[in-house]
């Protein structure tokens, strides 16, 4: 096994930031995207931008876009977890609570992950773990009752809490299954590029449901949003974090998320106005020490 390299390194650093601040801004750029088009429309486009720029780039990487039929039907799994049900609950919760909210929650990611490791593929659990992550729900928990009270957005908190829940589940399924055997044996892009190809068809079928026909936004603002999130937030993204998860580990990889959760609680503040009580101050300083806590107990290899 190749030795881990520093994070501090340069080469690691620099991707490592440019990954934070990306994703960190994602969230309130999402906010953007949803207010004058329903959630499920906006997160469809993301994609139908999004699949080629994935194709391409596994293309100019040399992988190859042909896979064998197992593959493609954890693309098929993958997308309907991913690239739908994470993303469509994700958007609308975003009708309900401010960004930064919705980020801290979609933080917790590790927590049902390591649940389904330990029911599907009979992953230990550490104590350590199990404390930290009752932290860091406990410092949520604050949030939400100070959300409640405030509620900037005008949303209905608690169902935004249960959409935000949906999507949390959804991305925690679809990370347990691509990590098996069949999604080893693959390039990481060309299985990203067929599942976010699904995902579109699947998004496509659901948004026309849920929100009839579609329609084209003239505003070029929309579309510059939906370039960032679909090029950016997407396709330089994934293969910037999965190159630092093989250099510097999985473990410190992981540290992103916590750095993502500030940056986006800072441009909640900044931009929609989200209000500090002690209350907020408390539950954020719970959330973050948890999320730190638990992830140096897992500390994975």
């Amino acid at each position: 096994m190749a030795q881990q390299q520093s994070l501090l390194a340069p080469r690691n650093l620099i991707p490592f930031a440019i990954v934070a601040a990306i994703w960190g801004s994602t969230w309130w750029v999402i906010t953007t995207q949803i207010a004058d088009l329903p959630p499920a429309w906006s997160a469809t486009y993301r994609f139908i931008l999004a699949t080629p720029a994935m194709a391409l780039l596994a293309l100019v990487r040399g992988d190859k876009l042909a896979l064998p039929a197992k593959a493609h039907r954890l693309a098929m799994l993958v997308g309907l977890t991913q690239f739908c049900g994470n993303y469509m609950f994700v958007y609308a919760a975003e009708q309900h609570l401010t960004s930064g909210i919705v980020a801290l929650l979609i933080g917790l990611l590790m927590v049902p992950n390591t649940l389904l490791a330990w029911l599907l593929l009979g992953q230990r659990i550490t104590r350590g773990f199990a404390l930290g992550s009752a932290i860091a729900i406990a410092g949520i928990a604050l949030l939400l009752v100070n959300e409640a009270r405030v509620a900037p957005v005008g949303g209905n908190v608690w169902l935004g809490v249960l959409l935000a829940t949906g999507g949390l589940f959804a991305a925690a399924i679809a990370n347990v299954v691509q990590a098996n055997e069949t999604g080893r044996s693959v390039p990481m892009t060309s299985l990203l590029a067929w599942s976010m190809a699904y995902g579109v068809v699947i998004d496509c079928a659901l948004a026309w449901a849920m929100s009839g026909p579609p329609t084209i936004p003239a505003d070029a603002r929309f579309w510059a949003g939906t370039a960032y999130l679909a090029i950016a937030g997407s396709v330089v993204t994934f293969p910037l974090y999965f190159g630092l998860v093989r250099t510097i580990g999985a473990g410190k990889a992981a540290y992103n998320g916590v750095v993502v959760v500030v940056l986006a609680m800072v441009i909640s503040t900044l931009l929609e106005g989200y209000h500090w009580t002690s209350l907020a101050v408390a539950g954020a300083v719970l959330a973050l020490a948890g999320l730190v806590v638990a992830l140096r107990a897992r500390s994975p290899s």
